[in-house]
């Protein structure tokens, strides 16, 4: 694939243990699996087992699991130019607990961990400038020096003329308070072209049901190409300048929940890093996010984000069978 298609994730990998068994507590399980996660890896690795091109920026610990992780970015394609090691800080890590219904629960570890500690000058501009598309969340904002290498990040990125993506990805323990979380994650909003946010964190960002058109709107900004709101297994609603509406989901039996934004993401950029033209062609548009609806789906019916993530032959088998 031609540079011109790469798409370049930011932020965190870390290593998410989860109960193995579901529905049991973090106190009640005897044993835990260890998975690599973080948003912005699984976007990456996502990308790439659908054949995109994904590159991935961000800091582990250097220590077995911040080698392990990123061993695990290569096995799946993902160009780790950009990846860096800190002598003195550890990789991240998360206990994830699986409620009956495949939802999740987290709690981390980072002290501050690795992750945190990526600094501006350790930053692979010319990869960035390079991308079709950078894409990151909001974790990465939460505290220097990280927030800062973020900042520079995406502006250099903006300055080259690549597409911003923007997938806020709550997770409010890591924030000082909601009320933290909700201006750190809305201070960078208005840069990005590209938005995808859940029914959850629509509720969490607007303080109102995600079922009010008006509460959607009022996350609309002039300088987006295209908002998302991912509504489970329900589907999703899209808004453009010009248009909106929304795509169906697949009937799958959910097992974990986690990694399916991520697979729903990764999935829509690929598409949007072949065709921008699926900006302005509704039809386009919407045979894209039914793809993403099938990459999501198929993610929930395994454990674990990354090894869940599907092919496109997989997605495309979803598809013909629920039509």
């Amino acid at each position: 694939m031609a540079a011109s298609s790469l798409i370049v994730s930011f932020g965190e990998m870390l290593i998410d243990f989860v109960p193995d068994t579901s529905g049991v507590s973090l106190a009640e399980s005897q044993g835990f699996l260890k998975a690599p996660g973080g948003a912005p890896a699984n976007v990456a690795c996502a990308i790439s087992k659908l054949g995109g091109s994904a590159a991935f920026i961000g800091k582990v610990g250097k220590d077995e699991f911040g080698y392990m992780l990123a061993d695990i970015l290569k096995k799946n394609g993902v160009n780790t130019d950009g990846v860096l090691f800190d002598e003195h800080a550890r990789t991240a890590l998360a206990f994830v607990t699986l409620k009956k219904d495949g939802e999740r629960e987290f709690m981390f570890y980072r002290n501050p961990s690795a992750d945190m500690l990526l600094k501006e000058s350790e930053l692979k501009m010319d990869l960035i400038k390079k991308a079709k598309i950078f894409h990151y969340g909001s974790i990465s904002l939460i505290t220097e020096p990280c927030r800062s290498a973020h900042m520079a990040a995406m502006k250099a990125a903006k300055q080259a003329g690549v597409l911003l993506s923007y997938d806020p990805n709550v997770r409010l323990p890591l924030w000082p308070s909601a009320e933290a979380a909700r201006v750190g994650i809305k201070s960078i909003w208005n840069e990005a072209d590209f938005i995808k946010v859940s029914d959850d964190e629509v509720e969490f960002l607007t303080q109102k049901s995600a079922d009010n058109e008006d509460a959607v709107k009022s996350l609309w900004h002039d300088g987006l190409k295209l908002m998302v709101v991912t509504d489970g297994e329900k589907g999703c609603r899209y808004y453009t300048k010009s248009f909106k509406g929304k795509v169906p989901g697949c009937k799958v039996k959910a097992v974990d929940t986690t990694g399916a934004g991520d697979s729903f993401v990764g999935s829509l950029l690929v598409s949007m890093a072949k065709d921008t033209s699926i900006f302005t062609d509704e039809a386009k548009l919407k045979q894209a996010l039914a793809f993403s609806n099938a990459c999501g789906a198929i993610c929930t019916t395994k454990k674990g984000a990354i090894p869940a993530l599907p092919t496109t032959s997989e997605a495309q088998a979803l598809l013909s069978s629920s039509k």
